[in-house]
C-alpha cells in the first residue's frame, strides 16, 4: 500500500485527539493516508476535517476516558496487527498502554516488540531512534529493568551497523558519525567502577573502527550530551549525527528534557518505517480536549517528508 498508515492507539487515551488534531494542522492530502481505527473512537475525541479511508478495527465496548481496560488493550494490538498486515509506505502509530496490552493478554514490552513480531524476517532487529530536528538518540536496549541489561559485543556491532544502514537510506548521509556513551560513570575509569566498557564497549567499538564505521570510543554520558542540548536549543549542526545510549533513561532523558514532546520516536531496522510520538498515553488528560499534538505532527512529518 503506498499510503502512511496511522493507528490511533489506546481508545481512553489521548492517541485518537491527536491524530485528529494532527491531520488538521497538516492538512495532508486524503490519497496519502489511511487511519487504521474505528469511527467511533474518533468522532468521540474530535472531526477530521477531510475524509480520509479508514481501516475499521471493531470496538462494542465503552469509551472509558483516562481508564485501564483489557477491551482498549486488544483493540491497540488489533490494530497494531492490522497495520502490519496492509504493509504501508510508513507507520505512524499513537501511544499505547503496555498494562491494557498485558490485561488483554498481550505480553509484549511496547509497540516497537509487536512490530518486530509481525514485521521481522531474516534475524532483523527493530531498534528505537529518538529524534528531534537533528539530535538523534539510539539505545541499545530497550524497556527493560536497569539489572535485566545484557549487552555484548555482538549486539553492539548489529546494532550500530543497522543504523549506519537507517542514515545512509533514511538521511541521506552516507558516513554518519557517531557518539557512543560509557555504560558507567565517568566511562568507568578504566575499570574502576565497572568494566562494561572494557569488556564490551571498546572491543566493539575496534571492530567497528576497523569496517569504517565513524564512531567514537565510551564517552561519559553525564557530559556528552551538553553540547547536543545547546546546539538543539540554538538550531546548530551537532559534531554527531546520533548519539549512542546503552539503556532507556540514559538517552531519553537529555533528548526529552530539551525536545519535550516534539521528541519522536522512530523504530528502524525492519522494512518500514514507523515513527510515533515520544509520549504516552495521558490518561489524566484523556477526553478533556487538551492534548497537544505537537509530538504527533512532528512523527507525521518525518515520514510524510520521506
Amino acid at each position: 500500500m503506498d499510503k502512511i498508515a496511522i493507528t490511533t492507539g489506546d481508545p481512553n487515551g489521548i492517541g485518537a485527539e491527536i491524530t485528529v488534531k494532527a491531520l488538521n494542522y497538516l492538512d495532508i492530502p486524503q490519497d496519502k493516508i489511511v487511519l487504521v481505527s474505528n469511527r467511533k473512537i474518533l468522532d468521540y475525541y474530535g472531526k477530521l476535517d477531510k475524509n480520509y479511508e479508514i481501516i475499521e478495527i471493531p470496538y462494542d465496548a465503552e469509551i472509558k476516558a483516562g481508564q485501564v481496560t483489557k477491551d482498549a488493550g486488544e483493540f491497540s494490538y488489533q490494530s497494531l496487527k492490522k497495520v502490519c498486515e496492509i504493509r504501508p509506505k510508513a507507520i505512524v502509530t499513537a501511544p499505547v498502554a503496555k498494562n491494557a496490552l498485558h490485561l488483554a493478554g498481550h505480553i509484549f514490552n511496547g509497540q516497537t516488540e509487536v512490530l518486530q513480531h509481525y514485521l521481522a524476517h531474516d534475524n532483523q532487529l527493530a531498534e528505537m531512534l529518538f529524534v528531534a530536528k537533528n539530535f538523534r538518540v539510539l539505545l541499545l536496549t530497550r524497556h527493560c529493568a536497569l539489572k535485566d541489561i545484557n549487552l555484548t559485543k555482538e549486539i553492539v556491532k548489529t546494532k550500530v551497523k543497522n543504523l549506519v544502514q537507517t542514515f545512509q537510506t533514511q538521511f541521506k548521509i552516507e558516513n554518519p558519525k557517531f557518539a557512543l556513551c560509557g555504560f558507567n560513570p565517568h566511562s568507568g575509569e578504566d575499570g574502576i567502577l565497572g568494566t562494561e566498557e572494557i569488556d564490551i564497549l571498546i572491543p566493539a567499538v575496534k571492530e567497528l573502527q576497523a569496517e569504517e564505521v565513524n564512531i567514537t570510543m565510551p564517552l561519559p554520558a553525564d557530559t556528552l550530551f551538553v553540547k547536543a542540548a545547546k546546539n538543539y536549543l540554538h538550531e546548530k549542526d551537532d559534531e554527531y549525527d546520533c548519539y549512542i545510549a546503552n539503556y532507556h533513561d540514559q538517552g531519553l532523558i537529555p533528548i526529552k528534557t530539551v525536545a519535550g514532546d516534539k521528541t519522536v520516536n522512530m523504530t528502524i531496522g525492519l522494512d518500514i518505517i514507523r515513527t510515533s510520538p515520544g509520549h504516552g498515553t495521558a490518561f489524566d488528560i484523556a477526553g478533556k480536549n487538551l492534548a497537544d499534538p505537537s509530538g504527533m505532527i512532528e512523527a507525521i512529518k518525518t515520514v510524510i517528508n520521506n
